[in-house]
């Protein structure tokens, strides 16, 4: 227990019990949002991130961590028969060599440099992803053209975001099937799923053996996300959408703004950077 106290004050600073606290109530919420509305990686990495952790190991952990939410929820997709395979094999190939590429060179990144990134990549992604969109009937028989160049294009390249950073990556896929090759809504969900797996298993291989994941904290951290995930799909809550969504945005903005003020020194060291080279 003792070296489990002074590992955990390492990482998360004195008042390391109540950080650690912090961090399982936001990685339960983070699934629980995320099995209904979609965008608990905007929860989950920012906290990481508050809680002092430097951004290679708070980006490995995110992944160790919530690769196992993503298995739950591409189980129930494929008992309920909404998987694409040609496109899901193909796609998983592509998205985890994209991810492992993309992790490696998160790894290869300076950390001042990388929170400056962060600070960018945020609100970006968060604005794709979570805004409402009104969607349209698709379809499920596709090219050879669409099955083998676009969509090993598109996960490739999402499957890299994913390695790099990370969250919404869910939602790029789905949006991506759905708005590039028409792909009907449930399926496009299931396979982005599954495809978020490889992407995510790719990513993982990558921290590991860059010894980026702190196993110690990510083990009870695991069990709340999968809590989280288990209750919001047993709830399936189809009217609460709209109120969850919110919920994910308000809290990502407090995040953000928080994150703001904590690497403002790094973000104002990289513009003037910027500013003097150009």
């Amino acid at each position: 227990m003792a070296e489990i106290g002074v590992y955990m004050h390492t990482y998360l600073g004195e008042h390391w019990a109540l950080v650690f606290g912090a961090l399982c109530m936001a990685f339960f919420i983070a699934a629980f949002v995320d099995s209904i509305a979609g965008g608990g990686g905007f929860i989950s990495t920012p906290s990481l991130l508050l809680a002092g952790i430097p951004p290679h190991l708070a980006l490995g952990t995110n992944k160790c961590i919530v690769i196992f939410g993503t298995a739950v929820a591409s189980a129930n997709f494929i008992a309920h028969g909404k998987i694409l395979w040609r496109i899901v094999a193909i796609g998983v190939v592509c998205a985890s060599v994209g991810a492992y590429i993309g992790s490696e060179v998160v790894v290869a990144t300076k950390e001042s440099t990388l929170k400056s990134v962060i600070l960018i990549l945020l609100p970006l992604s968060a604005l794709l992803a979570l805004i409402p969109r009104k969607f349209h009937a698709g379809r499920s028989d596709f090219s050879h053209t669409e099955t083998f160049i676009i969509a090993p294009l598109l996960t490739l390249s999402i499957g890299f975001y994913d390695g790099y950073f990370g969250p919404g990556t869910g939602s790029f896929l789905i949006f991506g099937f759905y708005l590039v090759l028409g792909m009907d809504l449930l399926y496009a969900s299931g396979n982005a799923k599954l495809i978020n797996l490889g992407s995510g298993i790719g990513s993982l291989i990558a921290f590991i053996l860059n010894g980026s994941v702190l196993y110690l904290l990510a083990l009870p951290l695991i069990v709340c996300n999968m809590l989280g995930g288990y209750i919001g799909s047993k709830l399936a809550l189809k009217k609460g959408v709209g109120f969850v969504r919110a919920m994910v945005i308000a809290v990502f903005a407090l995040m953000f703004v928080s994150l703001i003020v904590q690497y403002r020194a790094d973000l104002y060291a990289t513009i003037q950077a910027l500013y003097q080279r150009f």
